[in-house]
C-alpha cells in the first residue's frame, strides 16, 4: 500500500534531525557570492542561482570526483575568521527554517588553514558562529541544538592532529569525529591509532564508508576502528540477499550501529539509481538503524524537507516512517543519553503528533 501523501508544508513543520551534513557543503549561494567578492575568488557565475544550479548539474553529473571538486570554491571564503562566522551562523538559522531540531555538522579543520588560521583558530571561529546561530534561531522561537564533528582527510597525513582537536574541544561543543574524504584507496584502518586515541578518551567517532568502497571499507570501519556510526554505508547491501544478511549486515543491524544515509547525494554519486530503489527504505524493514541526512545542502541542492518529500512521493513514505529516522538520528547522537531522549518525548513525538 501506498501511504498517503503529506503535503510540504506539513513536512517543514515536522521536528527533524540530521547527522551528516557538511559545513562547507551548505553555504547560501548569495553567501558565497558575496564572500568570494571580498576575498577575490572567481566563481563559475556571481548570480545566486544561476550557482545553485551550477552546483546541482555538477553534482548530477555521477562523478564523486567532480562532485568532490566543487568544494574548491565553498572553501576558498572559508579561510578567515569573519567567512568562518558568517557561514556557521548561517548555517544553524538555515537548519532551524527547516525544521531541524538537532543537527550535526562536520567539517575538517586543516582545510581552513590557508589564510593563516591556526586548526584551534578554526575551531573557535566555527564554535563562535554556530553559538551566534544557535542563540538567534531561539530568539526567534525555532531552537536548534548543533553538535559539531571534526574531521581528518583520510588521504592526507593530519588525521591524528583533527582527533586530538576533537579530544581539545569536546567540552566546548565538539561531540564527535569522522573522517572524509576519497574512500578508495584510503582505507579506515590506516587511521587505526587516531581511533584507538578517542576511545581511549570517550571520544564518540562515525566514519564515511561504503559509499565509493564496498564491505571491506565497512568491515574495516566497524570491526577493526570501532566505529559507533557508519557515513551512507548504502554498500552494505551487498551483504544482504534476497532480505537475508550477512555477517557483516547483521553485526550492523543487531548492534544498532546508524547508517547515515543522504538520498539524494548518493544518487548524484552514483551510489544508488532511485530514490524509488535506494537502499535507506529496504534497510528500514529489515530493521537496520537508518538515518536520513542531507551531506551537502548546497551542493546536492537539497533540505532535510526535500529529502522528507522525496520518500514520501517516490518511495512511499508515511509519517511514521518519517518519524522512525527522526528517531532513529537522536538515539545515534554523540550527546548525553538524557539529552536525547528529552528531545525524542519533549520535541520530536509531540511535534509529529501536533503536525498530524
Amino acid at each position: 500500500m501506498t501511504a498517503p501523501r503529506i503535503d510540504t508544508d506539513t513536512l517543514r513543520r515536522l521536528p527533524k534531525a540530521v547527522l551528516h551534513d557538511h559545513l562547507d557543503g551548505g553555504l547560501r549561494p548569495a553567501t558565497l557570492v558575496e564572500l568570494a567578492a571580498e576575498v577575490g575568488h572567481r566563481l563559475p557565475t556571481t548570480d545566486p542561482d544561476e550557482l545553485a544550479a551550477w552546483y546541482v548539474e555538477a553534482a548530477n553529473s555521477g562523478d564523486l570526483v567532480r562532485y568532490i571538486a566543487t568544494f574548491e570554491h565553498t572553501l576558498a571564503v572559508m579561510q578567515t575568521r569573519e567567512g568562518l562566522l558568517r557561514t556557521a551562523e548561517e548555517y544553524v538559522l538555515d537548519l532551524a527554517a527547516d525544521g531541524v531540531v538537532y543537527g550535526e555538522v562536520r567539517y575538517a579543520p586543516e582545510l581552513n588553514t590557508q589564510g593563516g588560521l591556526s586548526l584551534a583558530e578554526v575551531v573557535e571561529s566555527v564554535q563562535e558562529g554556530l553559538a551566534a546561530g544557535m542563540a538567534k534561531a531561539a530568539a526567534a522561537g525555532t531552537p536548534v541544538r548543533v553538535g559539531t564533528l571534526l574531521c581528518g582527510m583520510r588521504m592526507f597525513d593530519r588525521v591524528a592532529e583533527a582527533a586530538d582537536l576533537a579530544v581539545a574541544y569536546r567540552d566546548a561543543g565538539v561531540v564527535g569525529f569522522d573522517i572524509a574524504g576519497a574512500e578508495d584507496g584510503f582505507p579506515p584502518a590506516d587511521h587505526l591509532a587516531a581511533f584507538e586515541h578517542l576511545r581511549r578518551e570517550s571520544v564518540p567517532f562515525t566514519i564515511h564508508a561504503g559509499e565509493a568502497y564496498g564491505l571491506p571499507s565497512i568491515h574495516q570501519a566497524v570491526q577493526v576502528c570501532g566505529a559507533q556510526r557508519i557515513g551512507h554505508g548504502v554498500r552494505l547491501t551487498e551483504d544482504i540477499v534476497d532480505g537475508k544478511l550477512g555477517r557483516l549486515a547483521s553485526w550492523v543491524r543487531d548492534r544498532r550501529v546508524a547508517l547515515e544515509m543522504c538520498p539524494t547525494s548518493n544518487l548524484q554519486t552514483g551510489c544508488a539509481t532511485s530514490i524509488a530503489e535506494h537502499p535507506i527504505t529496504a534497510m528500514k524493514d529489515l530493521g537496520f538503524r537508518v538515518t536520513l541526512n542531507t551531506d551537502n545542502r548546497l551542493v546536492s541542492g537539497t533540505t532535510m524537507t526535500r529529502e522528507m518529500a522525496l520518500l514520501v512521493e517516490e518511495a512511499g513514505w508515511g509519517v511514521e516512517d518519517l518519524r522512525t529516522v527522526t528517531v532513529n538520528a537522536l538515539k545515534s547522537a554523540f550527546i548525553p543519553f538524557d539529552e536525547r531522549k528529552a528531545l525524542i518525548e519533549d520535541v520530536v513525538l509531540p511535534g509529529y503528533a501536533a503536525a498530524l
